[in-house]
């Protein structure tokens, strides 16, 4: 590869926070004809094919990944690590022509591009896809068939163990325990190493229940059996609109809902976005403890990705106080269970230092969330954070900790 050593000695890394952009017919290529009209739709706007929830354009996705401009990488890095505001970014968040990077549509592109990079092997995640299941809702059906439809795509264009390098993650869904199983088991037929499920309660007919409701265990079980990483990433509206409409209402926003079906929320406050920054994805990992799914099954493994890491020393905090103060909740020490089944990617902004106060080197995950905006410019950039660890550390969050959870 064409990264040589560098004063980490590590020659390449294996980064666990990848991405495509998804084509025009990510969605639609697989898709049942009879759901042509349901879930996601493709629908062409002045010549632009554009996204849209039934008659309505996506809340936050303008449409296909080769349609639209795309952000340059890592240009929203100083606005995340709050050096900077979206106003001085000007035009890199839509100044790269999707025709040119071949590399964020083809597989055997990005393999040429990671040598590059110095990158041994990648988790390979949606772009798009993890931001639609939420908006679709109620239609639980539409929405199934609109990410089995798309799974298969991934198959297709970027497959779950390519060359064993690119390590696409099929999206799966629990709002159909049955129907979960049997997309696991295909999934798992044709080599998935790692698959991704949303942050969040599951949707499900009757209303929204936790990941880790015994209804599950089926889908649990043969995760667990299989031996894959279960590695949920951040998205967008995925169960939480209610709180976070009680929220702003507490603190005096009335304007809460969008009207429509797509149930998205317009609150855009900064106050609001700040406190619900870190609050989803803390709840769901509280859930997946609290509701037993690690005593229940002993095997799992979850990596939280793209959620950050400034969540896990309260969720930590939290898990021991309720232990303490509940005796008999938990048949071993909730904190050990989180720290034994659960690696977290922090962001790239994040000071590495601060979760590694809370996990072992041995549960951080490099991720470089390459080629997005909130990403880094280049996935090695990584190292620069990682000073104050030692060598042997920095080995294990660049390369040995997502190599040992992916490869036999």
């Amino acid at each position: 590869m064409a990264a040589g050593t560098g004063s980490s000695g590590i020659d390449t890394v294996f980064d666990a926070d990848n991405h495509y952009w998804e084509s025009s017919d990510a969605f639609t290529r697989h898709r049942d004809p009879r759901f042509a009209d349901r879930g996601l739709r493709v629908v062409e706007v002045d010549g632009t094919p554009r996204y849209f929830l039934g008659d309505r354009a996506h809340p936050i996705l303008p449409g296909p990944g080769d349609a639209h401009p795309r952000p340059r990488p890592g240009a929203l890095f100083d606005y995340f690590s709050g050096r900077s505001d979206k106003g001085s970014i000007g035009h890199e968040l839509s100044c790269e022509v999707p025709a040119e990077h071949p590399e964020w549509f083809d597989r055997d592109a990005r393999l040429a591009c990671m040598d590059a990079q110095g990158v041994e092997a990648v988790w390979m995640f949606p772009s798009h896809a993890v931001c639609i299941e939420g908006p679709m809702q109620p239609d639980i059906e539409g929405a199934l068939e609109v990410l089995r439809a798309f799974n298969r795509w991934v198959d297709d264009d970027w497959g779950f163990a390519y060359k064993n390098r690119i390590f696409g993650a099929p999206f799966l869904s629990l709002s159909d325990p049955d129907g979960a199983v049997a997309e696991l088991e295909w999934a798992l037929e044709r080599g998935a190493r790692v698959v991704s499920i949303r942050n969040g309660p599951a949707f499900t007919p009757d209303g929204t229940i936790s990941p880790a409701d015994p209804v599950f265990d089926p889908f649990w079980a043969r995760v667990q059996e299989a031996g894959i990483v279960v590695a949920p990433h951040l998205g967008y509206d995925e169960g939480y609109r209610e709180v976070e409409m009680a929220v702003a209402r507490a603190w005096g926003y009335r304007a809460a809902e969008r009207t429509g079906d797509t149930n998205a929320l317009t609150v855009s406050e900064p106050f609001v976005q700040m406190l619900m920054k870190h609050r989803l994805v803390h709840d769901f990992a509280a859930a997946l403890v609290t509701h037993g799914l690690f005593e229940r099954h002993p095997g799992l493994r979850f990596a939280f990705i793209e959620s950050g890491g400034i969540w896990v020393g309260p969720l930590l905090h939290g898990l021991e106080l309720l232990a303490a103060q509940h005796p008999g909740t938990f048949r071993t020490s909730p904190v050990d269970q989180f720290i034994e089944h659960c690696w977290v990617a922090p962001f790239v902004e994040d000071r590495v230092e601060d979760l590694a106060a809370h996990l072992p080197v041995e549960r951080i995950l490099f991720g470089s969330d390459w080629p997005h905006a909130e990403g880094l410019r280049e996935p090695r950039d990584f190292l620069a954070g990682l000073a104050g660890f030692s060598p042997q550390a920095q080995r294990r969050i660049m390369v040995d900790n997502a190599r040992e959870l992916t490869l036999p």
